[in-house]
């Protein structure tokens, strides 16, 4: 699988998923949205500029919530 979250520090949705994945020790390449290149990069990969988005496969998850089940799911405890 290949994965991508993009993220905003200053978003408190952000942090929340950040957080989550420190807690779990999950790590995933990380793209600042503050980077106008990022920015472009998530709208056009996904159609709009909300973060957090996690990238799987080139396909769009957004919602800190969806984003933190499918990790638990997927990619935690391993």
């Amino acid at each position: 699988m290949n994965y991508v979250l993009y993220q905003r520090i200053t978003c408190p949705y952000c942090r929340k998923v950040l957080r989550y994945m420190e807690q779990a020790g999950i790590q995933l390449p990380m793209r600042d949205t503050t980077d106008p290149e990022a920015l472009e990069e998530l709208i056009t990969l996904g159609g709009k500029a909300q973060v957090p988005c996690l990238m799987i496969n080139g396909k769009a998850l957004y919602e800190s919530d969806d984003i933190i089940a499918y990790l638990q799911e997927h990619l935690a405890d391993q």
